[in-house]
């Protein structure tokens, strides 16, 4: 630690130049709903002296030079639109750059005031009505805890469950974190994490960048008709573009790796732009530090790549080209394991894992003269793993005392395709309508040996083949006033594996009482695809192989939503939601068993579950509250508490706690800035966090001693929780400011009292007994991070 320290303290005791260092804001300014420019815009950086500020041009943009650097907020107007305000950190080695959406008022010439940082509850989504908030990546970032990582950034959110150290699962009102929605720059993406396994969501490190990633919206339910395929909430993520004027550069090096990124202008005059960021693992530093991350002597290795380009056209409209990649691959080696160690792998097994995943879009925006413009993305995802489990036993005497246990491949490639017209009839109506198609290549092959013997492998699934998941969907907002709006929407979406169909009404309305206070109530149908894998599962009949889920129906859910929000002081803000979710058609099995899909995505396996029909139900119901001070006067402060219920029942007719059913949950986060003359910023931030435990189904150890292999007590599944989780962060941190550098330097310092979280209990097979492993027990992770 005093190493740390050293570090810290030779940039702080930089000399102080008393020389203003200034920096650049720009950005541009458009109609939320048309998405066509502003011209004429005021723009003003609020508290300088003397007063900064401009107009926009006939494109929206605006640029504001020579502004001293540091926090400052900005200030929009324009004739018949909402004022609205906005916060930008300004560095001396990057300009700030904003893109900004105005909403117009209904009632003509009439000011609505916004005080706060920024309105959290006005998603990017221009239909989204209860249970969302946007999120900037200066978040991700500042939070302790995080890791960069947007994933990590919302368990800090109400309603939300991130109590497990190794993985960023999203567990929402207690649904499977199976039931989110990725999407990236318009199109739905796989699991975008290193390391995350068939058919999951979550992972230990995350491949999205922070550093590229622009404001976003994150949903918790009831959300609006243009997301399909999702029972749970959405991530609804945008990259942000690269400057078009000027070649800005960053170096970072921490826990995600050694990472080198830049960005600037193709061509200045055409105002195109690249952003390209690329990242390797670092956790062999860190192991070679004999920093432990719960992998016994297992280093993962991992790196991934982002890149953007955004062109304009003076007829076509604008383009944009993304893409997103990463490798990576551990291998747990119980023959590498200390005595008393802890890995997070299967007892008296080598495992050696590999997981590929990437995405590329084409989006075109083409804006018409009506008030409307068409939106098209077009692009491809692949998702690719590989599993190789063997067994240890002294009775095999082989080499190693190893014989091959387990072999999975897996391989699903997307091909997709979206268009959106959106048309804005005048103040008060608005409505977008579009279709969605999905092309599904998948290769699924696994196989198993329970005996060990010569030729007695098992083929579970081997399946190849190409299905379609199609879409469409059509919504309107009505403003009857500037206070009262309702939105209205239906979406289809069809399967074409088994002909499954859904039809999903959706509707939200919202009253603001006044400009403080408003009521909103959302609610409608929600419905998704099993995880691929399921529908191949197979069971043996007659010596054959058979599919026994393909004709799954999707897993579908009813939303309801009650929120109240009060602005009740100058950059405060109180949030209480009470909801609703009835689940039901969830995958079961069609003879007496506790099993049901909706506690998939507990771990890292892909389970051949066969014999399964749409027949299971759930509810999940509880209250959440948010009370949060907006970053200003140099600090800011967010408590999110939760308590919640989630219920399931199998074919065994039982009414049972889900595996996500921790019954509450409670962050109090906090951070302070002290800016010490203009070049030299300290920051402090802290988390706490406190939760129930994780649900568990409890070992049978007589009978997992007679089958040599773990058993677990299905009659008493998830009845059981470990003791309650808690978790407090703390995040120094120092920023230094030379004329054209900026130097980042922080310490995320996670699990400060050592708290002893357990992770799982499992069976060991060497020594018979129940074994309990622990999550991060304390955990440093420094880093640095350079512009220029």
């Amino acid at each position: 630690m005093h190493k740390y320290c050293l570090i810290f303290l030779l940039f702080f005791i930089s000399p102080f130049y008393s020389q203003t260092i200034t920096q650049t804001i720009k950005g541009v300014v458009i109609d939320k709903q048309s998405q066509t420019p502003i011209p004429g815009a005021v723009v003003q950086v609020l508290n300088s002296d003397p007063l900064l500020g401009t107009i926009t041009n006939e494109k929206g943009e605006f640029k504001i030079q020579n502004v001293p650097i540091g926090r400052w907020q900005l200030k929009f107007q324009s004739v018949s639109y909402k004022e609205k305000y906005i916060t930008v950190i300004l560095n001396a080695g990057k300009e700030s750059i904003s893109n900004v959406e105005m909403e117009e008022s209904v009632i003509q010439g009439e000011e609505v005031v916004v005080v706060a940082e920024q309105d959290k509850t006005k998603t990017n989504n221009k239909m989204s009505t209860v249970s969302s908030r946007v999120f900037s990546s200066e978040e991700a970032a500042r939070y302790a805890g995080s890791r960069n990582d947007p994933a990590r950034m919302a368990a800090n959110f109400a309603g939300v469950s991130g109590s497990n150290d190794s993985r960023n699962d999203i567990i929402i009102r207690g649904n499977s974190p199976l039931g989110i929605l990725w999407r990236l720059n318009g199109l739905d993406i796989p699991n975008p994490n290193h390391f995350g396994n068939a058919g999951s969501t979550g992972g230990p490190v995350s491949i999205l960048n922070n550093n590229t990633l622009d404001n976003s919206d994150f949903m918790s339910g009831a959300f609006a008709a243009d997301y399909g395929n999702a029972t749970s909430g959405v991530f609804d993520l945008r990259m942000r573009k690269g400057n078009n004027e000027k070649h800005e550069f960053l170096v970072q090096m921490g826990f995600n790796g050694f990472e080198l990124g830049a960005e600037g202008p193709y061509n200045k005059k055409k105002s195109s732009s690249y952003l390209l960021n690329y990242r390797y693992s670092t956790l062999a530093v860190f192991k070679a530090l004999n920093i432990d991350f719960g992998t016994g002597a297992a280093v993962p290795q991992y790196q991934d790549i982002t890149f953007k380009t955004d062109f304009a056209t003076k007829k076509a409209g604008s383009f944009s080209f993304w893409a997103v990649g990463g490798l990576s691959y551990i291998a747990l080696l119980e023959r590498d394991k200390k005595p008393g160690q802890e890995i997070f792998g299967y007892s008296s097994r080598d495992t050696y894992f590999r997981s590929n995943v990437g995405a590329a879009g084409l989006s075109h925006t083409y804006l018409f003269k009506n008030n409307a413009y068409i939106k098209t993305n077009a692009g491809t995802s692949i998702q690719y793993n590989n599993i190789v489990a063997d067994r240890i036993d002294t009775a095999f005497k082989t080499p190693n005392n190893l014989k091959p246990e387990y072999r999975q491949t897996t391989q699903t490639i997307r091909y997709s395709f979206n268009t959106t017209y959106n048309k804005k009839f005048n103040s008060r109506d608005f409505i977008n309508t579009g279709v969605y198609s999905d092309l599904y290549t998948t290769l699924f092959i696994d196989s198993i040996d329970n005996y060990f013997g010569n030729n007695t492998f098992v083929t579970l699934r081997d399946y190849r083949g190409t299905t379609v998941l199609m879409r469409g969907f059509i919504q309107w907002q009505h403003k009857f006033t500037d206070n009262f709006l309702i939105n209205v929407g239906v979406s289809d979406q069809f399967f074409l594996l088994n002909n499954s169909n859904a039809i999903e009404p959706r509707a939200g309305l919202k009253y603001s009482i006044n400009n403080k206070q408003s009521i909103s109530l959302g609610g409608g149908m929600h419905s998704q695809l099993q995880p691929i894998y399921i529908y191949f599962a197979t069971d043996s009949l007659n010596g054959k192989r058979v599919e026994t889920n393909k004709n799954l129906d999707f897993t579908r859910a009813t939303h309801a939503v009650l929120a109240y929000d009060n602005s009740f002081a100058t950059n405060f803000r109180l949030k209480a939601e009470l909801y609703y979710q009835y689940i039901y058609n969830a995958p079961i099995q069609n003879f007496p068993s506790y099993f049901s899909a909706l506690n998939l995505g507990a771990d890292f396996e892909s389970p051949n579950v066969n014999n399964l029909v749409s027949k299971g139900t759930g509810e999940n119901y509880g209250i959440e509250l948010t009370l949060e001070k907006f970053y200003s006067k140099g600090y800011y402060i967010l408590f999110t508490g939760s308590l919640f219920e989630s219920k399931y029942k199998g074919s065994d007719n039982i009414i049972r706690n889900t595996a996500f059913n921790g019954n509450y949950v409670f962050n109090l986060l906090g951070g302070k800035e002290f800016k010490i003359g203009q070049r030299h910023t300290l920051s402090v931030d802290v988390r706490g966090t406190y939760a129930g435990g994780k649900r568990y189904t409890p070992i049978d150890l007589n009978a997992s001693i007679a089958s040599n292999d773990e058993v677990r007590d299905g009659t008493r599944a998830y009845e059981f929780q470990y003791p309650d989780y808690f978790r407090l962060d703390v995040k120094p941190g120092y920023r230094y400011n030379s004329k054209k550098l900026t130097h980042e330097f922080t310490i995320d310092i996670q699990n400060v009292t050592q708290h002893a979280n357990v992770f799982q209990q499992s069976y060991d097979i060497q020594n018979k007994t129940i074994k309990t492993d622990y999550q991060l027990r304390f955990f440093v992770i420094p880093q640095y991070r350079l512009l220029f």
